[in-house]
């Protein structure tokens, strides 16, 4: 594999390549590697690669000429990439994809980015390797250079190395252990020393998979994964990130469609539903709020009927489990009330509606929930009233921001919104 990297500073580049298997492998012409200044194709005398921004703003930016006569001294320059936060995010797939090719070319930018009209001019793919800025894309240009090159055959002293490294297979790798056996007391795991390959092979697996559980659990939505994997996992104690936060069905303070404040009726399915959901993402409690004694009664009766119990409970066991989470409350405060008494915080109110107004993320709730309660807030009628979103901590932003139709049930809308917060496999 041949790679042209264009930089303004190549010397960056000398000991990287010139150190550990990267040198190696292009003494025997596995890798090779050619850097391009584009300082050197400047017509001017100042040798100028920058310039001021149009529409004015801080920082400089690339100069497209010079860039682009130095992309095109390069023949054939193969697949052309551009290193940019902008970029589709380089993950091991990618890699993969790009270990195959013959030729590629880096673009290094710098200062604020590159004049965008180079990639109007040539067919560029911009690529980030992560979610956040560095001085220019040449550490990128590294970090995408020596995870393609470990992919070449030859390059690693055992192709195994490569195939079980992390990400391989949408894991991370397990733990590695070499001499002494025991230092400070810690050992090593003693199915590492006795000889029986094949459950040394299952240990790892299962550690692969712990590690990938606790630091990266949304690798496991994409993960290749055997049934035993399945079993295995099941098995594993696990604290839900789930196991602060309390859905509320709020059924007054709400609004009708004429945006009057009322009370509505509860529903049978919005119980049993919404129940469910919390149920399957480990949440410790479902919360019906109605003043209504009536419909305090109804919704006693129903919970009676599928509670263990109970001839629904007795013929239905799993919905008998989802049902005996539910609480009944006849005002917000004392939902609230039963938070406190459980976890000894204040809990924050996280209200919903399908309206513009909000701004919280689901990965804002996520972050709150490491640190306290939340109360996620659902309203049923045509929403929440205004008394309740002005109590409200955050109000999230509607599940489809810029979607002209929005009038999802509240239990589509309570499994949709319950996902995106918790956000693993859990």
């Amino acid at each position: 594999m041949h790679c042209n990297i264009l930089s303004l500073f190549p010397e960056y580049f000398h000991s990287p390549l010139g150190t550990g298997l990267m040198e190696k492998a292009r003494e025997k012409g596995i890798v090779s590697v050619d850097l391009v200044n584009p300082r050197d194709y400047t017509l001017d005398r100042h040798n100028r690669v920058d310039g001021r921004p149009y529409g004015g703003g801080p920082g400089m930016v690339m100069a497209v000429e010079p860039v682009h006569r130095a992309l095109q001294s390069i023949s054939p320059p193969g697949r052309k990439l551009i290193l940019s936060a902008r970029g589709r995010p380089l993950d091991q797939e990618m890699v993969r994809e790009l270990s195959g090719e013959e030729i590629l070319t880096l673009i290094c930018g710098r200062y604020e980015e590159i004049d965008a009209r180079l990639l109007e001019i040539e067919d560029i793919e911009p690529i980030s390797i992560g979610d956040f800025v560095l001085g220019g894309g040449e550490a990128a240009a590294l970090c995408l250079l020596e995870s393609v090159s470990r992919l070449q055959p030859r390059f690693m002293g055992r192709q195994e190395s490569a195939d079980e490294e992390s990400f391989n297979q949408g894991l991370l790798e397990y733990p590695h252990y070499t001499r002494p056996r025991e230092y400070k007391g810690v050992r090593v795991p003693d199915i590492l020393v006795s000889g029986d390959h094949g459950s040394v092979d299952q240990w790892r697996r299962q550690q692969s998979l712990l590690t990938t559980l606790r630091l990266r659990p949304e690798l496991l939505q994409q993960s290749r994964l055997e049934p035993a994997d399945y079993t295995w996992l099941r098995g594993v104690p696990w604290n839900r990130p789930g196991r602060n936060l309390y859905p509320v069905l709020l059924h007054h303070p709400v609004v009708n469609k004429h945006g009057q404040t009322c009370t509505v009726s509860l529903t049978n399915l919005d119980i049993h539903d919404i129940a469910r959901v919390c149920r399957t993402y480990g949440l410790p409690r479902y919360y019906l709020v109605t003043p209504l004694r009536d419909q305090q009664e109804l919704a006693a009766r129903l919970l009676r009927h599928w509670a263990e119990d109970g001839p629904g409970g007795e013929a239905n066991t799993t919905r008998a489990r989802a049902i005996e989470q539910v609480r009944v409350h006849s005002d917000l405060e004392q939902a609230l009330e039963d938070v406190r008494q459980r976890c000894g915080q204040e809990p924050f109110l996280a209200a919903t509606s399908a309206r513009d107004e909000g701004s919280a993320t689901p990965g804002d709730i996520r972050s709150i929930l490491r640190e306290r309660p939340v109360m996620l807030i659902l309203g049923t009628g045509h929403g929440l009233a205004r008394e309740v979103l002005e109590r409200a901590d955050a109000l999230l932003r509607p599940i489809r921001p810029f979607g002209e139709y929005r009038h999802l049930s509240v239990r589509s809308a309570a499994a949709i919104t319950i996902d995106r917060i918790l956000g693993d496999v859990w």
